[in-house]
């Protein structure tokens, strides 16, 4: 399921030739069993069927992309992969479209990787979450227990920076502010690719690339890469790295550092 529901669709075919594309590459369907079968996952995702032949442009955002996760289901896979399915398209229309997955999940019996930088989210459809940072995975770990025990610093950072509605509680919690610039994911930093920004950063950090294992006593299936992990309770907003300046300074761009 891919971010733009306007792009993704050519806009000089009909929807249902869209969405009865994977019968037409795998040939497993033709002519009205064809058209039967796209009207069912038409209904599925809550289109209507008489639609069939109706062109992109004639929907809305969310109907469009109600029929992008209907050429998804075609073949009833096990595994989709969402590619920020919701970022492009309004707040109530998001809401519409994320029950729509999980109501498709527990009838369909789906695994989604859901791809997303709303972390609000990301928190309400996951089960389990991988935090990456320059190609890399840094933590992985249910959901609970990311939000509760954040243990990589780009992790902690992350959360702090999502909004809160309660001005008071906003302006008590930590607020964690990364120096410097996101480096080059062709040239990375050698060591730990967050160490250029990190306020936790060692020598150990800069020489050495940290194993993405559990640490701090926790269980199996929480997973973070970090030397210097954060503890329960700690404001990394008041640590300052103890690492020179010059070996921080990454150039960032095309060409990385030098």
């Amino acid at each position: 399921i891919f971010q733009d529901p306007y792009g993704s669709l050519n806009p000089r075919r009909r929807v249902g030739s869209i969405i009865g594309d994977p019968f037409a590459i795998h040939k497993t369907a033709t002519g009205h069993e064809r058209k039967r079968r796209v009207q069912e996952v038409m209904e599925l995702v809550g289109l209507n069927p008489e639609h069939y032949n109706r062109f992109p442009a004639e929907f809305s955002g969310g109907q469009r992309q109600r029929i992008g996760v209907a050429r998804a289901l075609a073949f009833r896979p096990k595994l989709i992969i969402c590619d920020e399915p919701v970022s492009a398209l309004d707040v109530s229309i998001q809401a519409q479209i994320i029950n729509l997955l999980a109501d498709l999940q527990s009838e369909l019996g789906l695994t989604y990787v859901f791809i997303a930088h709303d972390l609000s989210v990301v928190r309400h459809v996951s089960t389990k979450v991988a935090v990456m940072y320059l190609g890399k995975v840094t933590e992985l770990a249910p959901v609970g227990q990311l939000w509760d025990h954040p243990r990589h610093p780009y992790t902690d950072a992350l959360l702090s920076a999502v909004p809160i509605p309660d001005p008071d509680k906003s302006a008590q919690r930590e607020q964690i502010i990364l120096v410097g610039d996101v480096p080059s994911p062709i040239s990375p930093p050698p060591g730990c690719r967050f160490h250029p920004r990190c306020p936790k950063a060692r020598d150990r950090c800069v020489e050495e690339a940290p194993e993405l294992a559990p640490r701090l006593g926790d269980e199996s299936d929480h997973l973070a890469a970090c030397h210097f992990p954060v503890d329960d309770g700690e404001d990394i907003s008041k640590a300052r790295p103890s690492i020179a300046v010059e070996a921080r300074v990454i150039e960032p761009g095309l060409l990385g550092g030098s």
